[in-house]
């Protein structure tokens, strides 16, 4: 028994590494998302891929596309499909700002974050970004080695 309360964490935060090297970010927001039962148990787990995810708007609603949410293992026949789309939970005013945002040439919407806050409720960041080019990358890549050698010499 102590072995299955193990698994589920209390404090979850999984991050999109990859969304930062890929894309230069704007703004963020954090969005609440909404999921059936057997969703929230999977990602107290931990146990989302969120690397290919984007976001899009659908007659004036936040959609979530290409996150994968692990099905629960101990969920009957009410289990979800891990690659649904999700609805994401925004203010009008954020709304907006995301809408006018995305409408710009090369900028999209991407989750960044997803989290559980105090309160037991899941959390997406999702963020305006825009796509870095090679030498954005490269050059990213440089300061990161940067502060590595910095760290080693104990500077």
């Amino acid at each position: 028994m102590a072995k299955d309360k193990d698994r589920i964490k209390k404090h979850v935060n999984i991050v999109n590494r990859k969304a930062s090297f890929e894309y230069q970010f704007i703004d963020k927001y954090t969005a609440g998302v909404m999921l059936k039962g057997t969703e929230i148990k999977s990602i107290r787990e931990g146990k989302v891929n969120m690397q290919d995810g984007y976001c899009v708007f659908t007659n004036g609603e936040l959609w979530l596309h290409n996150v994968h949410i692990s099905t629960y293992t101990e969920g009957t026949h009410y289990n979800h499909e891990p690659m649904r789309a999700r609805k994401l939970l925004l203010n009008k005013s954020e709304l907006r700002k995301l809408e006018k945002g995305a409408e710009e040439q090369g900028v999209t919407i991407i989750p960044t974050r997803i989290f559980v806050n105090d309160r037991g409720f899941a959390k997406v960041e999702v963020a305006l970004a825009r796509g870095k080019k090679l030498y954005d990358k490269r050059q990213d890549i440089k300061e990161k080695d940067v502060k590595r050698e910095m760290a080693r010499s104990g500077y």
